[in-house]
């Protein structure tokens, strides 16, 4: 009677370890199993992520080049500007003074030259003749070139005289926004080693760019014509698009566009980016993803396929039979193992591009076959209804009795 229950206890523990072993798809032996996956197709992507900030495409600064006071202000913040039109006037009652001055000294000059024009045309005539001394000439023809560089030296202090007049009327270069003004009615403003800035004006907020800091290890995979999306603080459930349209070597101008702060260094590259309903405003902190690689619908494998190398002992105890252990690569090539029922045979491949845990397969393998990918340690609990070591001085479940 007690060989019958072991006999059925046998046969119990080997179906249910039949049924886990059939669930889980891996063998397992000794508490080492066998790990499998299929090859199938998948999208894989590389990614940069940066910090940058959003700027208008075009950005431009309005100053004068007069000193003066600034008599009206025609334009405020968020105001639509068209290119030429009054923004601003700078009191001309001095320059207007200074225009008077300069035509009356431009008026003297002229009749002064005018004079002596005449005068030397007289005694040129007269020393051809012998009739005046070489004397006499000479000091008409020093006032004739005297009097005629005067009047042209006034004749140049009247243009930049006038021109100043001009630059007291600030008009807009750009068609574009007003995003920023400096200056207030009455300000003094002062035209000294720089120009001062009265307003900056964008040209079209509708196209905006980020300009992204990214760090020099991974500058070297962003190119022109990647794919971007990024993200703002102000909007942080909107994820807007972006294309990478310039990256910054250099620039000795100004500030450069490569920075270094202790041992990091780090490269600007400009984005475009479409902002039709103007969400986007300048001087806003985007959090940026540069999408460096992106492949759809490619063949791909675990990367630790590619690593998988057969210990044969161990599989043979699982039940494997490892064909052609000892297959070599050529150059170029990657060794996989494909598993067929209870056979693992090697097989070259090649290989593409890396995303995270999966490869890119281009050639030698075909969607649905299965790959050895590792040899793991067995996670599986004992088996319902089998007896584990316990230590005699331990006090049994509750409810059993001991038999003798």
């Amino acid at each position: 009677m007690n060989k019958k229950k072991l006999i059925i206890g046998i046969v119990g523990v080997l179906v249910v370890a039949g049924g886990i072993w059939l669930f889980t798809g891996k063998t397992s032996k000794g508490g080492i199993r066998l790990e499998t996956a299929k090859v199938g197709r998948s999208s894989i992507s590389n990614t940069v992520t940066a910090t940058g900030t959003v700027e208008p495409v075009t950005e431009v600064e309005v100053g004068t080049q007069v000193s003066g006071i600034i008599d009206k202000l025609y334009a405020d913040y968020n105001d639509v500007v068209k290119a030429g039109q009054l923004i601003a006037e700078m009191d001309k009652v001095n320059l207007k003074a200074e225009l008077a001055s300069a035509e009356a000294q431009l008026a003297s000059s002229k009749s002064e030259y005018e004079y002596q024009q005449k005068n030397y045309a007289r005694n040129k005539i007269l020393f051809e003749k012998k009739l005046i001394s070489d004397s006499d000439y000479e000091t008409s023809t020093y006032n004739y070139e005297k009097a005629k560089a005067a009047y042209e030296q006034n004749q140049a202090s009247m243009v930049k005289v006038k021109r100043n007049l001009e630059y007291a009327t600030i008009t807009s270069p750009i068609d574009g926004v007003v995003i920023n003004r400096a200056v207030e009615e009455g300000q003094t403003v002062a035209a000294g080693f720089e120009t001062p800035t009265l307003f900056t004006i964008a040209a079209d907020l509708t196209k905006m760019q980020v300009i992204a800091d990214v760090d020099e290890a991974d500058i070297g995979n962003v190119e022109n014509g990647q794919r971007v999306s990024f993200t703002v603080d102000a909007y942080p459930n909107d994820v807007f698009e972006g294309t990478v349209m310039q990256i910054r070597l250099g620039d000795s101008e100004s500030s450069s566009s490569t920075s270094s702060t202790s041992t990091v260094v780090t490269y600007e590259v400009v984005i475009s980016a479409d902002n039709p309903d103007l969400k986007l405003k300048p001087r806003l902190t985007a959090n940026v993803t540069i999408f460096t690689l992106e492949r759809d619908n490619v063949l791909t494998v675990p990367t630790k396929a590619l690593r998988f190398v057969p210990d044969t002992q161990i599989l043979t105890q699982l039940g494997y039979v490892v064909s052609e252990s000892n297959t070599e690569t050529s150059a170029g090539k990657r060794l996989v193992w494909i598993k067929n029922g209870q056979e693992l045979k090697p097989r070259t491949v090649t290989v593409g591009s890396t995303s995270g845990n999966m490869i890119e397969i281009t050639d030698g393998l075909n969607e649905g076959e299965e790959l050895a990918v590792d040899l793991e340690a067995s996670s599986m609990a004992p088996v319902a209804g089998a007896e584990t070591e316990r230590s005699p001085f331990m006090p049994g479940p509750p409810g059993s009795k001991k038999k003798n």
